[in-house]
């Protein structure tokens, strides 16, 4: 059975990634979870300074998963090349890193320092919030997604995986000003905004009031924008947002992923990602089914 997927010309083992933000960078899991067993690890945002994060309390259980607002703490670049690189290459996984900013000047910078570091994929993480445009995030705007794209690919030696911010009206527009910027693939979705207020105090559960929503409650929605981006544009399309188990990864790549990022679910089962990739497995020889590549879109 062939359960090697394709990303831009990178091939991985399977199509099983963990998601940013949930995983660090692989370290704290990997007493728990083989690595060499996973496509792909994503790392934590990484941002071209120290970024110390939101004020606490910072993360709030929700019904159905979980509100985040940690604000991409990140200890920079420096570090994680020094640190977290050499870590992640003892192990048989592609490495992709998450990359964050608050200016195109910021991704490009990070950008530019991996130019040159063996990672194989770059995810470009545009729900971070904009400073030269009031704060709007990079990817609520078809126009600053085609830019911002742009602006990376000009230093991108790895190739490029724009991760889509699903508080949108039209996932298919940004998909496709991703594209039209040269991004190699995307990547879907990001968290939902929410928010949690605790009666009892009378006071916001966050202390920045709002936090991203994750975990199984958003799964369906992110289904249907994979879906929607998956045949609005011609690069891959990774799929991720609320994945627990095989059924839900087999779901999106039904859809038209050709990969799967699980993230909230590892806080819940750290072995949850080797678990779906084994699940997936399962499939499909119950489907009688050779190459995993088979199922990608065949829901249409």
């Amino acid at each position: 059975m062939n359960m090697e997927v394709d990303i831009a010309g990178v091939t991985l083992k399977n199509p099983v990634m963990t998601a940013s933000g949930t995983f660090g960078s692989g370290e704290e899991f990997s007493e728990f979870v083989d690595l060499n067993k996973l496509g792909a690890v994503v790392t934590k945002g990484v941002a071209n300074v120290p970024w110390e994060g939101n004020p606490t309390p910072r993360v709030a259980e929700v019904y159905g998963g979980m509100l985040n607002a940690i604000g991409l703490q990140n200890p920079g670049i420096d570090v994680f090349v020094k640190r977290d690189i050499p870590f992640l290459k003892q192990f048989d996984t592609k490495i992709a890193v998450n990359v964050c900013g608050r200016s195109a000047a910021d991704y490009c910078e990070v950008v530019e320092r991996l130019s040159d570091e063996p990672v194989d994929l770059l995810e470009i993480n545009i729900s971070c919030p904009n400073v030269k445009e009031g704060g709007i995030a990079f990817g609520q705007s078809a126009k600053s997604v085609e830019e911002i794209t742009r602006e990376v690919k000009k230093y991108a030696v790895q190739p490029v995986i724009m991760k889509l911010s699903p508080n949108v009206t039209d996932i298919a527009v940004m998909a496709k000003a991703a594209e039209a910027g040269g991004a190699d693939a995307v990547s879907l979705i990001n968290t939902l905004t929410g928010m949690k207020i605790d009666i009892h105090r009378k006071a916001f559960a966050l202390a920045n009031k709002t936090g991203g929503l994750s975990g199984p409650a958003i799964h369906p929605v992110a289904v249907r924008m994979v879906y929607e981006a998956s045949h609005a544009v011609k690069v891959p399309v990774i799929g991720m947002g609320g994945i627990t188990d095989a059924e839900g990864a087999i779901e999106m790549m039904l859809a038209g992923a050709s990969a799967v990022s699980v993230g909230t679910a590892n806080f819940q089962d750290v072995t949850v990602t080797e678990a779906v990739v084994r699940g997936i497995e399962e499939y499909l020889l119950l489907q009688g089914v050779s190459d995993v590549k088979e199922i990608i879109g065949a829901v249409r």
